[in-house]
């Protein structure tokens, strides 16, 4: 009893936080949109020029709502971040600002149509703050767009509209931010500040390397994601086509792990549950087999089957009770060495009554039997001999 209420409470917490995690929205619609990749492999090629004609053509394309080309999507485990500040750098290696932690999306003034996010505040971006940017110049951009978590952690106590920041590109460049959307989660999922992202207005022009995003209707998606892989591989055969996949599939694959560690834990929890009842139900039969003569006895006093059963009920709540208590001790030890080990949160308090309650439940259901079994003990049974 003691160490499957430990089990269950630390079990159940985990199973009901990754459920949480693996349903959180990423704040793009994971149904409708998609990701390819077009790596240049012939000489002369160019990716600027590429990405110009591979835009207007997917932007001109049946089915298609909206395309962009970025660096990375939510959920995808890889991508550019850095942190935002109220205060530029100081030069040195030890560096104390307080920076806030953001992912970083390249995009222009499609992005939100694309990403399927919501504007809530401010404005999108035009299309002639839309620059370009490589290794040797790096990131220059005077506007941002923010995450609603990201601008409260930088500015809790107001609007982040119109105010200046530091952190994206290099030589203390101050950018202001023009604009909040609801939602856009960072690329990786197991982020403590997954709600804080920014998408900036760039794009990246060296290199043979592009990825684009693709929106289409839900109805329509697979069949778009067809179209869209054909006609970038008719259009330029300079270059290779590849890593199609739906954001769905993308949260299929980030979340893999999670959904099989709750399957796991929910199969232990299950097991461990019958096999502490069929022990209950075991020690009690045992109790029975052996009290028969005593049992008869008592019936023979006037014992009624009402008073039997009790008996070994209480007999039974009382051994569930200290299981209860050395469990409570477990529970929280157990906690204590998956925070110290594994990074896990604090144990809610109520998961312990809960499962002392549902122990004690569990230990009066799996006496019935047994208890119903010895309360039928004829009071003739007392007169016999062994």
């Amino acid at each position: 009893v003691a160490i499957t209420l430990a089990v269950i409470c630390n079990s159940l917490f985990i199973v009901i936080e990754r459920s949480e995690r693996v349903g959180r929205p990423s704040g793009i619609d994971d149904l409708g949109t998609f990701t390819v990749d077009s790596l240049g492999f012939a000489a002369g090629f160019d990716v600027r020029d590429t990405t110009q004609a591979d835009l207007a053509m997917l932007r001109a394309m049946p089915g298609v709502t909206a395309a962009i080309a970025t660096n990375t999507v939510p959920m995808s485990n890889g991508g550019w971040s850095t942190g935002l500040s109220l205060e530029p750098s100081t030069g040195t290696g030890d560096d104390d600002r307080d920076a806030e932690s953001s992912a970083l999306y390249f995009a222009d003034e499609f992005a939100i149509e694309a990403f399927g996010t919501q504007l809530i505040e401010g404005r999108n971006f035009r299309p002639d703050e839309v620059g370009e940017f490589n290794q040797e110049t790096g990131i220059v951009v005077d506007s941002i767009i923010v995450t609603e978590a990201l601008a409260k952690a930088l500015f809790p106590e107001g609007s982040a509209i119109g105010k200046q920041v530091y952190g994206i590109g290099s030589g203390n460049r101050v950018v202001t931010i023009i604009g909040v959307v609801d939602r856009l989660q960072q690329p990786w999922v197991g982020s403590r500040d997954i709600e804080q992202s920014t998408l900036v207005p760039a794009r990246q022009v060296d290199g043979n390397y592009g990825r684009y995003l693709v929106r289409s209707p839900h109805a329509d998606r697979d069949a778009v994601m067809a179209q869209v892989e054909a006609a970038l591989q008719q259009s330029n055969t300079g270059r290779l086509v590849r890593r199609l996949r739906s954001v769905e599939e993308v949260r299929q694959t980030a979340y893999r792990q999670d959904r099989a560690m709750m399957s796991i834990l929910g199969g232990t929890m299950l097991a461990m549950v019958v096999i502490t009842g069929l022990g209950i139900i075991g020690m009690t039969s045992f109790w029975v087999t052996r009290r028969i003569k005593q049992i008869g006895t008592r019936r023979a006093l006037g014992a009624r089957r009402f008073n039997i059963r009790t008996y070994f009920q209480t007999e039974n709540g009382i051994m569930i009770a200290m299981g209860i208590v050395f469990g409570a001790v477990l529970t929280y030890g157990f906690n204590a060495w998956l925070m110290q080990n594994f990074d896990a949160d604090r144990l809610p308090w109520f998961y312990l009554p809960l499962g002392a309650l549902v122990m004690a439940i569990l230990g009066q259901l799996a006496v019935l039997g047994p208890a119903g079994r010895a309360a039928a003990v004829p009071p003739a049974v007392a007169t016999r001999t062994a």
